[in-house]
């Protein structure tokens, strides 16, 4: 069964250490960053030795949302940031969703290529013109929009054989700070986010999600703790939205996280929460002492991850090739 951690790896192929840690029982998964990368060969070199490991193979992700916050570059499409497909969308709404759609679609091809099972998106926040760090990551600040345009990239994605995970639930765009280098804390009730940053996810929840990555963003009206570390939180999901897949955190390393103290208590304060998988994406050696922390894979919690791996992926020569990819491409061009 899959462990409830997802590591990280130093470079652009394993080392001996990193690959026994990988085997560890208490990892489910491998988070690969910018630095994993150089071209399409050598990523798909670095997912097939992920990937022979274990039995079920590790899931693999990355950040692939598009605009600022793609990690593999070279010689793959430049995906459009999804703030710009929201823009398109004041002018041409059914033209903007076939390019929403298009660009999940090429992002999730490509992927699957090489060997990666999911991207930590779409991101469902709300652009209010607040955060430091959404931004044109989201695809607008009008609830209705943003659903609207996600349901179109989640069609995409699907249609490529890769599941969506939506962030940062239950909303980061009503706080300034970035949850990355400081505490973030959204002062407003539950009854205020109901009909506004909620409202994305519910429209996902019901087509289908399949992941929630959780928000290091403090809503005190609801919660003392940030929203991943909050079963008041990871309850909601479950109970009221009726969410039945896997629940990420966040990266646990960063500094809105530390209010859980030292990374083992932040492993036990997600877990205990009911998150299924605790992210450490920059931990490396540090992750050591992490791995006999967990008593062992939740059977639940690993039938949720192991609906997350990938389907199909045919090369990435041969997706070049095809007709359906040139005419994605050319409806992203025009953006």
């Amino acid at each position: 069964m899959l462990g409830p951690l997802m590591l990280g790896v130093a470079g652009t192929r394993l080392t001996g250490e990193e690959r026994e840690r990988l085997a560890h029982p208490a990892v489910g998964g491998v988070l690969l960053f910018a630095r994993n990368y150089e071209t399409p060969a050598q990523l798909l070199a670095l997912t097939r030795s992920i990937s022979a490991i274990r039995n079920p193979p590790l899931l693999i992700a990355v950040d692939q949302e598009g605009g600022r916050v793609q990690r593999f570059r070279e010689g793959l499409t430049a995906l459009p940031a999804a703030g710009r497909l929201g823009r398109a969308a004041l002018e041409a709404p059914a033209l903007a969703r076939e390019a929403a759609c298009a660009a999940g679609w090429v992002m999730a091809a490509e992927l699957r290529a090489l060997g990666v099972d999911f991207s930590f998106a779409p991101v469902l926040d709300l652009d209010r013109g607040i955060s430091r760090v959404i931004g044109d990551r989201a695809f607008s600040g009008a609830p209705e929009m943003v659903a609207d345009l996600a349901l179109a990239w989640q069609r995409g994605v699907r249609s490529a054989g890769m599941i969506c995970v939506g962030k940062h639930f239950p909303g980061h765009g009503g706080t300034a700070p970035d949850s990355h280098e400081a505490s973030a804390i959204d002062e407003r009730a539950l009854a205020d986010l109901v009909h506004t940053d909620l409202l994305p996810f519910r429209r996902l929840i019901d087509n289908g999600l399949a992941a929630v990555m959780m928000a290091h963003v403090v809503f005190p009206a609801v919660d003392s703790r940030p929203a991943g570390f909050a079963r008041t939180w990871t309850g909601y999901l479950r109970r009221t939205l009726g969410f039945e897949g896997a629940i990420f955190t966040d990266d646990l390393e960063m500094a809105a996280a530390e209010v859980a103290g030292e990374p083992a208590g932040r492993l036990d304060a997600a877990i205990a929460a009911g998150c299924d998988m605790a992210v450490f994406g920059n931990a490396g050696r540090r992750a050591d002492m992490l791995l006999d922390r967990c008593s062992g894979p939740d059977p639940l919690s690993a039938l949720r991850l192991a609906r997350l791996h990938g389907r199909g992926g045919e090369s990435l020569a041969t997706l070049h090739a095809s007709e359906a990819y040139r005419e994605a491409r050319g409806q992203l061009a025009g953006l």
